[in-house]
């Protein structure tokens, strides 16, 4: 997302156009659902032709959007094919794989246990008295590691174990989360001192779904489930499959180009990249936990304050969330075969788009983000800049 994004909306019919500032002055504006109106079938249209132009651009069988403001979801399309074979139409209703994104719903879980006491961003997660105890093998660790810290692991900062071609999580599929946490712990040593650098880490992040099942005693996904998205009233998401074999019902079909969205062990992503949804899923999710009035969030505004604040060595990501200085808060998910974003933007809104293809060594996911704020812009009332 572009720094320069400014975003406005116009509180009422005939109502002169009004700046948002700040998440403060956010919660405080926030209009009520009715001055947002859908859009009109000539906007639809407008929006259509923006989707099938960036479908044609990357080879995107399948695209789903939807787009939500003051707890009330605004406008939802799909386009094209869930599956090509069958020339099965995709629909608002069907779920992808949503890849990274999965790293704010987490996240958010986290930070609920936080709310509750059971947890500290201080806390120590490896060795003797720490979160996980000696759950992931016996010390001596490599130097560091027993040093990180729940905070480390929410903003990848732990040291190590970055998302380059050495990812733990793309490596020895047949080892279940604790086998490979003991192996990278045995194996993998930090590269730095936790807490001093900045290193995108999906194994970081399957390091906190496990976190999650030792303090609640429940599998990570049946506990997410519970706790945070059926608040949300995000009923329809689930922990994806592997093989093309292991669909969900109304789950659309993956197409690589040039590489296999079904050789990788999706389900042991769970906590970092393993969640499905349709866009309108993550547009609840997300306008329960936007810090705006309404709808009433899951999170007390505190807590969505320290989840969404970067730290000094890392200004564009804090918690879960990319961030920016203009108060957008996003996050985007890339794995073979599928592409997405899920934005909550500083003026009210917040949107999803979905697509079951990606194309490396392009533009696609800054075009993916593009493609949101123009459909969004073709509705005149919501004045999205």
């Amino acid at each position: 997302m572009r720094l320069e994004r400014r975003d406005f909306v116009k509180l009422a019919a005939g109502a002169a156009a009004l700046p948002l500032l700040s998440s403060t002055t956010l919660a405080q504006l926030t209009p009520t659902p009715p001055s947002i109106r859908p859009p009109s079938p000539a906007e639809r249209g407008a929006m259509a032709r923006l989707a099938h132009s960036f479908m044609d651009r990357y080879g995107v069988p399948a695209l789903s959007v939807a787009i939500g403001y003051a707890g009330t979801v605004v406008h939802e399309d799909a386009f094209g094919l869930a599956d090509t074979e069958r020339n099965e139409a995709v629909t608002p209703r069907q779920l992808f794989r949503i890849a990274s994104v999965s790293k704010m719903i987490t996240s958010v879980t986290i930070f609920r246990l936080i709310e509750e006491n059971r947890l500290k961003l201080t806390d120590r997660v490896f060795g003797p008295g720490a979160l996980l105890g000696t759950d992931c093998g016996q010390p001596p660790y490599s130097a560091g590691i027993d040093q990180i810290t729940l905070e480390h692991l929410l903003t990848h900062t732990a040291g190590g174990w970055s998302n380059d071609n050495r990812d733990p999580m793309f490596t020895h599929p047949r080892m279940d989360h604790a086998e490979l946490i003991a192996w990278t712990l045995a194996n993998r040593p930090l590269e730095r001192t936790p807490g001093q650098h900045y290193a995108y880490s999906n194994f970081g992040y399957c390091v906190l779904g496990r976190v999650i099942e030792k303090l609640t005693g429940q599998p990570y996904a049946e506990h997410v489930r519970t706790d945070v998205l059926a608040r949300c009233g995000a009923t329809d998401m689930t922990i994806a499959g592997n093989t093309r074999d292991q669909r969900q019902a109304g789950e659309v079909v993956y197409y690589g180009q040039g590489e296999n969205p079904y050789g990788m062990n999706v389900r042991r992503m769970d906590s970092h990249g393993g969640w499905m949804a349709t866009p309108t899923d993550l547009v609840q999710f997300l306008m329960h936990v936007d810090g705006y009035s309404r709808p009433s969030n899951i999170l007390r505004p505190r807590t969505i304050e320290v989840m969404t604040t970067a730290p000094s060595y890392s200004p564009d990501y804090a918690k879960g969330f990319c961030v920016n200085k203009f108060g957008n808060w996003w996050h985007n998910g890339s794995l073979p075969g599928t592409s997405t974003i899920a934005v909550r933007t500083h003026g009210g809104f917040c949107w999803a788009a979905l697509t079951n293809t990606r194309r490396g060594n392009s533009n696609m996911d800054g075009d993916l983000d593009n493609l949101n704020w123009s459909m969004a812009r073709q509705v005149a009332e919501w004045r999205v800049a």
